[in-house]
């Protein structure tokens, strides 16, 4: 069982470790020790087991909280995969038929015809203004 140093609030202590978690020990010692810098800076030199309980007290109440966030994170996870299962095993809604108007042909040629004696007429009446 392999030992680590580690240094919280400027002290060192020496904690074992089961084989391949130094990594871990050393994430979370260096977590503590933040903690308790926070508490050096506001308190001033507090006793070891005192400074290490309110370390881990608000380590705590940080880890309270972001459990906190995770569950209501899973909640809604859960209500969204239910919502998409939902959507996923509805019926495939049924096409639906569109109309569209056509113009006819008729009122196209009707209309292309009266666009041509307005052309002819607004000519006529330039060619008079002209003259």
């Amino acid at each position: 069982m392999p030992e680590v140093q580690i240094e919280i609030g400027g002290r060192t202590f020496e904690v074992a470790c089961q084989a391949g978690e130094e990594h871990y020990l050393q994430s979370a010692a260096k977590m503590l020790d933040e903690e308790a810098s926070v508490l050096a800076a506001q308190i001033g030199r507090i006793p070891e087991p005192r400074m290490l309980l309110m370390a881990g007290l608000m380590l705590a109440d940080k880890t309270a909280g972001l459990q906190d966030k995770l569950r209501e994170t899973q909640d809604k996870l859960a209500e969204k995969d239910a919502e998409l299962g939902q959507l996923r095993d509805a019926p495939t809604p049924e096409a639906q038929r569109i109309e569209v108007p056509v113009v006819p042909q008729e009122v196209t040629d009707t209309l292309a015809e009266i666009a041509a004696r307005a052309e002819a007429l607004a000519e006529t009446v330039d060619g008079s203004r002209a003259g």
